[in-house]
């Protein structure tokens, strides 16, 4: 039979056993490479400028990420990255992954990209492109009807 002294320090060690597993939960650590090939270009993610490649970036959500890839003398890059959430950090597991696996998880993906020099066009087809741009500036707009629609621009 256990004295109430016993009962109470057995309970006073499993809360401090409990607060103290509080501490030490885990997290999840998110990130994705983007290397080109040649090295050096400059990359911007979402309209944001993320560094030289190779880059590494963190992230906290997973989704698309709209990507820019630019380096002299090489033809541009756009295109979209989708970055899915793996199968631990799903809807129904997700709380359970960021919050209370006593470790911590790494999401870790790597994008590579091949660069294409760049074309540059010749210079007749620049001079033909020049003038026909010209000539579309020179017509005159079309004429707005007058009176009371014309406050509206209608």
């Amino acid at each position: 039979m256990l004295t109430r002294p016993n009962c109470l320090m057995r309970r006073a060690s499993c809360l401090a056993l409990f607060l103290f597993s509080l501490t030490a939960v885990g997290c999840v650590e998110r990130r994705y490479t983007i290397r080109t090939d040649p090295p050096g270009a400059l990359v911007f993610v979402n309209g944001e400028e993320s560094g030289i490649s190779p880059v590494s970036v963190s992230y906290e959500y997973y989704g698309d990420r709209r990507v820019t890839i630019q380096a002299e003398g090489y033809e541009t890059i756009h295109t979209e990255l989708p970055i899915r959430a793996p199968w631990w950090n799903n809807a129904f597991t997700g709380f359970f992954t960021e919050n209370l696996v006593p470790f911590t998880l790494r999401d870790e993906r790597e994008f590579r990209f091949t660069m294409a020099p760049a074309v540059s066009p010749e210079t007749g087809d620049l001079v033909g492109r020049g003038q026909q741009l010209r000539q579309q500036a020179q017509v005159p707009p079309p004429e707005r009807p007058g009176g009371f629609f014309r406050f509206f621009a209608l």
